[in-house]
Order: structure tokens, then C-alpha cells, then sequence
């Protein structure tokens, strides 16, 4: 028997990390076609809303409220700032730490942008129905968190 027939063989099509970068790369697209800005991607949106949110902070705090890595915030923090949307600056208290914080035309960029991400989630998951949609935030927001919320929510639930 080859060893490739049967219910067992591995197809990398079905693995979640393939469905989660396809499911990934279609919201993009998504974005992209929508956003008020053709140059603004989904990144530099989102670590817009993190310095809106938060107020100024420094990069590992930006890297923590964007789940993105620190070479890449790096990159985007440079062309956010090149762009005259944010501002990098030492902290008062210690001269090592860099803050960033937005500026009044990031702010314009993100009020720009509000309506249109709220349109971009809703074409994103306009193929689920509402159940669909609040169980697939749901899991999603279940793998991503790090495993001491997965193991505190694993507890509370338990008898």
C-alpha cells in the first residue's frame, strides 16, 4: 500500500496555519481595495489605532498592543513617522526609551479610516452568518491569546 493513500496522509490545504494565511490574505486584499488610502496597509492601521488608543507609549508597549514584532514595528514606525503621522521621541525620565505618539494627521488618517475598517470587517466575514461570525471571533481570539489567559479561562471554566 502506498504510503500516501488513506484518510491519514497530510494535506497542508486542510492545516489551520494554510486556512488562517488564506483567510488572512483575502481580508488583506479586502483592505486594501478599501482603504481611504491606497499606501496605508492593515499594520500601519493598526498601529495607528494602538497610539490613538493608548496615547504615547514606547515600542515593546507598541509591540504588545499590535501583536507585531519588534524588527517589523520598527519599519513601520519609520514610514508612519515619514509620513508626518507620528512623532518619535525620548522619554523624559529615561533617555534610552523611545516614545511614540500620534500626531493630529494620523488622527485625520484614522478618522478617515473608522467607517471603512467597520466595512472591511463586515466584507471580511460577509460569508458567515452572525453565529459564525461571534464563534469565529471567538476562536480566533482562544488561539491567539498567550497561554497564561488560555490557562486562566481553561480554570474558570472548570468544575
Amino acid at each position: 500500500m502506498d504510503e500516501h493513500d488513506g484518510q491519514d496522509r497530510y494535506r497542508v490545504t486542510e492545516q489551520v496555519g494554510h486556512l488562517l494565511r488564506k483567510a488572512y490574505q483575502r481580508h488583506l486584499a479586502i483592505f486594501q481595495e478599501n482603504a481611504t488610502d491606497p499606501s496605508l496597509t492593515s499594520v500601519q492601521f493598526v498601529t495607528l489605532c494602538a497610539l490613538h488608543d493608548l496615547g504615547p507609549v514606547s515600542q515593546a508597549e507598541l509591540v504588545k498592543a499590535t501583536a507585531v514584532d519588534q524588527a517589523t514595528i520598527r519599519g513601520i514606525v519609520d514610514r508612519l513617522k515619514a509620513r508626518g503621522l507620528i512623532d518619535i521621541s525620548r522619554d523624559a525620565n529615561d533617555g534610552r526609551k523611545v516614545i511614540m505618539s500620534l500626531l493630529p494627521a494620523g488622527e485625520s488618517v484614522l478618522e478617515e479610516m473608522y467607517p471603512r475598517a467597520k466595512t472591511i470587517t463586515e466584507k471580511t466575514m460577509c460569508r458567515l452568518n452572525v453565529a459564525e461570525q461571534v464563534a469565529l471571533l471567538y476562536l480566533l481570539r482562544r488561539i491567539g491569546e498567550d497561554d497564561a489567559a488560555a490557562e486562566r479561562e481553561d480554570n474558570s471554566n472548570a468544575p
